[in-house]
């Protein structure tokens, strides 16, 4: 039995996202992003393909719930968006939590008896094997009890009826849509970040509501954290980033433990934070932090990069002592005079 419904204003996509399956996974039943946080069944031994933000978490608590974890990432690095201190600094805790991290590596080969639909986060069926290879060391083969597949997911338009009004999924992602029809979220193509979507919807939802609310600006810096350990929390833009759209900028980068209120947080303080200022209007472009509870001082970032104040101003935002918002103190103190 089918259902119309009538829409009087406006219809809004809010479909979400599907996972990206590579051909060459398309048998094998792999766990995708939803798996691994609605994990059920430990594997014994799990295999994460990525190396991007969801990789790296998953690889972070599957080990801590006793999985014996494998990252097969085609890259050099960790998360390669991120600054680069922050791949690093993520590498290096997740080998010596016991993650077997493989760099620059290829997979030639995967199969799987018995591959099913056992359920969200229950093991998929028999034992994954993989034929991996790597430059240095040649053609290995890799047998696990699950494979995670964290290669990315795309917005979920396919059957939505994108064709019975004239538009395809690229008119989504792109923007071309009649003035009635709306994207939001995982479905838009933007930040697929939880607190994105509901940012948007806010947004979309006041003004299909005829609600009088402050226009908002050009670009809205999207903050993100890695739940890690450490944790990494990063809002606006790299220096890499920055450089390429054109900006002069000046960075500075100062231990995560030298300030007072991080280094009493725990005896081991590692990590780094690190900023990224247009050297003409003494802006904030972006800021990373790589530490423990980084998540925490990501919002004064994001503050102060959607209002544009200039550091000279922020330098006078007194932090509380002993907390680790005294690392913004740290940063904008190394900064030159004239920024000052």
């Amino acid at each position: 039995m089918s259902t119309v419904v009538e829409a009087g204003v406006a219809l809004v996509l809010a479909t979400g996202s599907v996972p990206v399956v590579p051909p060459m996974f398309a048998d094998l039943h792999a766990w995708g992003s939803r798996d691994a946080t609605g994990v059920v069944e430990v594997p014994d031994r799990l295999v994460i393909v990525g190396g991007g933000v969801v990789a790296c978490e998953a690889a972070t608590w599957m080990r801590a719930l006793g999985s014996s974890v494998t990252m097969l990432v085609r890259g050099d690095a960790l998360l390669t968006d991120q600054e680069p201190f922050a791949g690093a600094a993520v590498l290096d805790a997740l080998r010596t939590a016991g993650v077997d991290v493989r760099l620059a590596t290829r997979i030639t080969d995967a199969s799987r008896a018995g591959a099913a639909d056992t359920g969200l986060g229950r093991v998929h069926g028999g034992p994954v094997t993989l034929t991996v290879e790597r430059d240095e060391s040649g053609s290995e083969r890799i047998v696990a009890d699950e494979l995670l597949l964290a290669t990315g997911r795309r917005p979920r338009l396919d059957d939505v009826g994108l064709d019975a009004v004239g538009v395809n999924a690229d008119d989504v992602r792109a923007g071309r849509l009649p003035t009635w029809l709306h994207a939001i979220g995982d479905a838009g193509g933007g930040a697929p970040l939880t607190h994105m979507g509901k940012y948007e919807a806010r947004v979309l939802g006041a003004r299909l509501a005829g609600a009088h609310e402050t226009p908002p600006p050009r670009d809205v810096p999207v903050p993100q954290v890695v739940f890690t350990d450490p944790q990494v929390a990063a809002v606006g833009s790299s220096e890499a980033q920055a450089r390429e759209a054109g900006h002069d900028v000046v960075t500075v980068a100062v231990p995560f433990a030298s300030a007072a209120g991080t280094a009493l947080l725990r005896d081991d303080g590692v990590g780094s934070a690190k900023i990224v200022v247009d050297r003409a209007t003494g802006c904030l472009l972006g800021a990373t932090f790589v530490g423990h509870e980084a998540a925490e001082l990501v919002h004064a970032a994001t503050v102060a990069i959607v209002g544009q104040v200039p550091v000279g101003v922020l330098r006078h935002a007194v932090p509380s002592y002993p907390t680790s918002s005294e690392l913004w103190l740290r940063l904008l103190e190394e900064l030159p005079t004239n920024l000052r």
